[in-house]
C-alpha cells in the first residue's frame, strides 16, 4: 500500500510556540504524517538557525541545524523562509500549504484571519484564543473536545496554555463531584511582552516593570475562554493571572466549591486514576516534594500535586497544578493538528 504524501504545514510567528512546534513534530510519540516546509518570520535566517539549535529552556535541538538558500536545514530538509510582516505579503499559494500554524500572536479577528485565507492559506490553527467565540470556526481543548471538529473548519483556535492545563481537570471534577463555584490564580513564568527594566512599552503599567525583579499582577480572559469550552460553568469562575521571574514552568492554583462532599484523599484518589485512566498522557499526578524546574519539557497539559491538595470542610478543595506553559502546549497544538487533518479529503500521491 503506498502511503498519502506528507501534508504540508507552515508556521507564521518563530518565537517560543513557532519554534516549540518544530521541535514537538520531531519528538513527539504521536504517530502523524505532517511536514514543515514553509516558515514565514521577520527575524533574519542566521538568527532563526542559531535560536533553533540552542535553547536556554528546552536545551540543544536534536538534529542537525543549518542555513540554505532561503531556507532553513533541519536534517537535510529545506524550510522555505520568509520574511513578511504582513499575511498577504507572502506567496502561500505557491507554497501549496494544506495548514498554517499561526504562532505570532498577532491575528485574533476574523477579519484580519481571513486575509491568510485570501492569500493562500487553506486552513489555520492559532496557538492562542480568537478575540471572540465567533472569529474562529471553533475551539479545541486535546483530550476534551477535539471530536466536534468536522474537517470543514477554517479557523481553529487551540485556545491558550493555562486553559489548556486546567479545563480537563475542571471538566473531570464538574462531573464527578459538581462545581459550585471556582476561584483560581495562574502563576505564569515572564513572557516576551515584558521588559528586562522597567520601560515605556505598554499600556498595563504593571507591565512597564522588571520582569526578573517582581511578581506582577496582570488582566487575563481566563474565565470566558473556560466558559466557552464549558458553558455549564458560566457565572461560577473567576481567575487572576500573575506573572512570576522564572523562564519556564507555571502553577494554577485552584479553589473549588463542590456540590458534594470531598476529602483531600477523595479528591487525590479521583485525580490519580484519571491520570492512570481517562486522562493519561494529558493529566500527571505526583506527590513528590517538586519544584516547578522538575516539569520544564514535559509534554502533559497539567501535572497535579497531589501533596499540596487542601480541604477545609467537606466542601471546599484547594489543587495546586504545575505545568509546561510552552512544551506542554506545542505537544496539545500538534495532537490538534494530526487530529483534524485526519478529516481533511486525502491527497494523492
Amino acid at each position: 500500500m503506498r502511503q498519502n504524501p506528507p501534508l504540508r504545514l507552515a508556521i507564521n510567528g518563530y518565537g517560543r510556540i513557532g519554534r516549540c512546534f518544530l521541535r514537538a513534530l520531531r519528538e513527539s510519540s504521536v504517530p502523524h504524517n505532517l511536514q514543515v516546509v514553509a516558515i514565514n518570520e521577520p527575524a533574519n535566517l542566521e538568527s532563526m538557525a542559531y535560536l533553533t539549535r540552542f535553547d536556554s529552556t528546552h536545551g540543544r535541538f536534536p538534529g542537525q541545524v543549518e542555513v540554505g538558500d532561503a531556507a532553513l536545514l533541519i536534517d537535510g530538509q529545506a524550510i522555505s523562509i520568509s520574511h513578511a510582516r504582513k499575511p498577504e505579503d507572502v506567496d502561500w499559494h505557491g507554497l501549496n500549504i494544506d495548514l498554517l500554524i499561526e504562532a505570532s500572536g498577532c491575528y485574533g479577528q476574523r477579519e484580519e484571519l481571513s486575509k491568510f485565507i485570501n492569500a493562500g492559506c487553506p486552513r489555520l490553527l492559532l496557538s492562542h484564543p480568537g478575540a471572540s467565540g465567533d472569529d474562529v470556526d471553533a475551539t479545541i481543548v486535546a483530550g476534551i473536545n477535539q471530536n466536534s471538529l468536522t474537517g470543514r473548519e477554517q479557523l481553529v483556535s487551540a485556545a491558550s496554555c493555562t486553559t489548556n492545563a486546567i479545563v480537563p481537570l475542571l471538566d473531570l471534577l464538574d462531573r464527578e463531584v459538581g462545581i459550585e463555584q471556582t476561584l483560581l490564580t495562574t502563576l505564569h513564568s515572564v513572557m516576551n511582552d515584558q521588559p528586562l527594566i522597567d520601560g515605556y512599552h505598554h499600556s498595563d503599567l504593571r507591565r512597564t516593570r522588571s520582569a526578573m525583579q517582581s511578581i506582577i499582577p496582570v488582566s487575563t480572559g481566563l474565565a470566558r475562554g473556560i466558559e466557552r469550552l464549558l458553558p455549564q460553568l458560566t457565572g461560577k469562575l473567576q481567575a487572576k493571572a500573575i506573572r512570576v521571574p522564572t523562564l519556564n514552568v507555571s502553577a494554577i492554583d485552584l479553589t473549588i466549591s463542590t456540590q458534594r462532599p470531598v476529602s483531600a484523599h477523595s479528591i487525590n484518589a479521583l485525580l490519580g486514576d484519571a491520570a492512570r485512566g481517562s486522562l493519561k498522557g494529558l493529566v500527571a499526578y505526583s506527590e513528590a516534594a517538586h519544584a516547578s524546574i522538575d516539569f520544564n519539557h514535559d509534554p502533559h497539559s497539567a501535572i497535579v500535586d497531589g501533596s499540596q491538595t487542601r480541604t477545609a470542610g467537606t466542601h471546599l478543595v484547594n489543587l495546586f497544578v504545575w505545568f509546561d506553559n510552552e512544551w506542554g502546549f506545542a505537544n496539545r497544538m500538534l495532537e490538534v493538528a494530526d487530529h483534524w487533518s485526519r478529516l481533511w479529503p486525502q491527497k494523492n500521491n
